[in-house]
């Protein structure tokens, strides 16, 4: 009998600059699909950009694939051949020209990891 499980890794988080989510053990999972609603942005043109990694013990990290900018309010996709352990890293980037806003640029987010095995 196959299973499945929705991990919530990340719930209502405000994000700046370089981030990484916890790490989650998937080594049971054959499938795995992220999906990254994004619920506030901190100004018009804000960029996330993440990239999926994975670990054989969840503490040294290497990147599955390359960088993805997530456009719009939810952005998903998915993650094969993973072993034992995933996270993302990525980054907040503004969307304006450099010295524009004193502010750093941030975006409030729900990350979820969905597993099937």
């Amino acid at each position: 009998m196959r299973q499945s499980f929705t991990a919530v890794l990340e719930r209502n988080r405000t994000l700046s600059g370089e981030f990484a989510t916890e790490p989650y053990e998937v080594a049971w999972a054959a499938e795995a699909r992220w999906f990254v609603r994004t619920l506030e942005r901190s100004e018009p043109g804000v960029r996330l950009r993440v990239t999926t990694q994975v670990s054989p013990d969840g503490l040294h990290w290497c990147d599955l694939d390359a960088a993805r900018e997530l456009e719009g309010d939810l952005a998903t996709w998915t993650s094969a051949e993973f072993g034992g352990w995933l996270r993302l890293k990525g980054t907040v980037q503004a969307g304006g020209k450099p010295g524009e806003n004193d502010e750093p640029a941030a975006a409030k987010v729900m990350i979820y990891l969905a597993l099937k095995s």
